[in-house]
């Protein structure tokens, strides 16, 4: 099953640390959040990634570019010309970095990879949120619930899209300040590829366009999520979880 994280926004929030690099190559603990969330996905066996980029997208592919070398043992033989990377073998993933465009939308940058992801059930997240979430249950509840989207609803920071549900289906879904509701879009879908056929361009929101739509129809599943997750919207929030972080106590570190 595919993944794609969505990495191609300015990340206007974070201008002090988002004026060179994109919000997803910003560091908690030295890796950027987006190493964090390849983890998060990869230690339930899901390796294949699509990237979907925008702007400074030469810096997310300058990371995946030099990781091999940047976390392996080297040997350089200037003699030879040679390179010898020495130690375990990295994580198993496939990752393709596609640029989606640098001013389009959430949900046109889905529709940009359509082709890439065929006819299969494909799972994906924003590039700056962590969560502790069991993503195979996540997965097993959308299959058995038969409709086009499930999003994971947590608890939130206030600031962000809210759902309405009825039991475990959506009934409405707003913006921001638009619904009061306890629970919030936290990211982490399953998405069927049927969704990609309804966007309708480049600037087409997934959240404020496709998702009441969705919603409307009867076709948005919530999977309410009560265990941790956290944005990384602001420089406070960058510090709280390089805190967690640097103290062992992240709750998102589910891999060993």
């Amino acid at each position: 099953m595919k993944v794609v994280i969505l990495a191609g926004g300015f990340g206007t929030r974070l201008a002090e640390q988002t004026d060179e690099i994109p919000k997803p190559m910003v560091e908690i603990g030295g890796r950027p959040i987006l190493w964090h969330i390849l983890k998060i996905y990869s230690h339930f066996g899901f390796n294949d990634f699509i990237i979907a980029c925008g702007y400074r997208a030469e810096a997310i592919k300058r990371f995946f570019l030099d990781y091999r070398n940047a976390t392996s043992d080297l040997v350089i033989d200037f003699v030879n010309d040679r390179v010898e990377r020495l130690g375990p073998p990295l994580e198993p993933w496939r990752v393709t970095l596609a640029d989606t465009g640098l001013k389009t939308a959430t949900g046109g940058r889905l529709r940009h990879l359509a082709d890439l992801l065929g006819d299969e059930t494909f799972l994906m997240t924003y590039g700056d949120g962590v969560a502790d979430i069991d993503l195979p249950r996540l997965v097993e509840f959308h299959r058995t619930r038969e409709r086009a989207v499930t999003f994971t609803a947590v608890h939130p920071p206030s600031g962000f899209g809210h759902p309405r549900l009825e039991g475990d289906r959506a009934v409405a879904f707003a913006e921001k300040d638009e619904a009061d509701g306890h629970w919030i879009n936290g990211g982490f879908f399953v998405i069927e590829p049927t969704v990609l056929t309804s966007i309708d361009g480049p600037q087409t929101s997934f959240e404020a366009e496709v998702l009441p739509r969705l919603a409307t129809a009867g076709q948005l599943t919530a999977y309410r999520h009560e265990g941790f997750w956290q944005p990384m919207d602001t420089l406070r929030d960058v510090r709280a979880l390089n805190a967690l972080w640097a103290g062992g106590t992240a709750p998102w570190q589910t891999w060993a």
